[in-house]
């Protein structure tokens, strides 16, 4: 039978450490967003090459999946590190407070979600407005709210392609859909809609123009390049690492480049995360080794090896601060 560490307190933890239960794992365990999964696979990668600890194992859920599994508890049988690609939520810190896990929140840099088709497809550019409708359950035409009525691009703006409307992206656990919502779906929502019932601007149509491919972004380039006319909903990283095959496309006029998500200026943009199990460090080894080699310089600094993978660093300052307050696991609020 497995053993369990039995208690939720930092202080029991390193008593029951001592007495041999967490002796059953000395590998670290990360789970969560597959956008933040490459750069955290570096990480990871960079911690094995020590030789002093085992390559953490990195397993891609989805920042919804991640942060369940992550707040479940504490024990061997669950994750260290949940990655995510937006905050964790006030009823999730809820649901990890009541299961006696205390995240330490760390703010690894920034990310842009563009909308990408294959090289051999149409470019295009596009406004948050011609998103929400090709994509939007409900839209407004005539004043009316009706089913989402365009097939084709070209029914929404005539400038835009002749072709179905045929777009890949996350499923509703993925914090990219969480995102993408936030920042296209409810800034752009048809006020009609809004002032009847706020809730029906972040629904996605589910008719086939919207297709959820899942958390493995690799499988969506994979389509894309199979289905030139077919769009896809994913990080920056993955557009600067298929560079050669997609295309990513302006959004009100802002192309998705490094520049214009470090600047802000690129407006779906959002911040990503790590979260550490604050009850872990000092039981499960190396976690507090793999913490300042993802707060290093060398890591997620402007020349670090993770903007070499499309992660855009934080500000200096802010930086600075969040490799302070990691060091220290900082609780989130304190």
């Amino acid at each position: 039978m497995k053993k369990f560490l039995l208690t939720a307190s930092a202080a029991a933890l390193v008593t029951a450490a001592s007495a041999g239960y967490a002796a059953a794992r000395d590998q670290i365990q990360i789970v969560g967003s597959s956008t933040v999964f490459p750069f955290t696979t570096a990480v990871a990668e960079r911690l094995g090459q020590t030789g002093q600890f085992k390559t953490p194992v990195v397993e891609s859920t989805g920042t919804g999946g991640g942060i369940k599994l992550f707040c479940s508890g504490v024990g061997e049988n669950t994750p260290d590190f949940t990655n995510a690609s937006r905050a964790i939520k006030d009823s999730e810190l809820e649901t990890c407070k009541a299961n006696g896990v205390t995240p330490v929140e760390i703010k690894v840099g920034f990310d842009g979600i563009v909308l990408a088709n294959s090289k051999a497809g149409a470019a295009v550019d596009l406004t948050k407005e011609v998103i929400f409708k090709a994509l939007a359950k409900n839209v407004v035409v005539d004043g009316q709210t009706v089913a989402n009525p365009y097939v084709n691009w070209s029914d929404i703006d005539a400038s835009l392609p002749n072709t179905k409307i045929e777009v890949l992206g996350p499923p509703p656990t993925s914090g990219t859909r969480d995102a993408f919502v936030e920042l296209v779906m409810l800034e752009a929502c048809q006020e009609e809609i809004k002032t009847a019932n706020e809730d029906a601007c972040s629904e996605i149509r589910e008719d086939g123009a919207y297709v959820e491919a899942g958390e493995n972004d690799n499988l969506i380039v994979q389509k894309l390049e199979a289905n030139p006319n077919a769009f896809g909903i994913f990080g920056f990283s993955f557009l600067d690492q298929n560079a050669d095959k997609l295309q990513g496309h302006k959004v009100d006029g802002v192309e998705p480049t490094f520049e214009n998500i470090a600047s802000g200026e690129y407006g779906v943009s959002r911040s990503l995360f790590v979260y550490a199990k604050k009850e872990h460090v000092g039981v499960i080894p190396g976690m507090e080794e793999f913490i300042a080699e993802y707060t290093s310089e060398n890591a997620w600094g402007p020349d670090g090896y993770l903007a070499d993978k499309g992660l855009i660093p934080l500000p200096d300052d802010e930086r600075a601060q969040q490799a302070e307050d990691a060091k220290a696991l900082k609780e989130m609020g304190s």
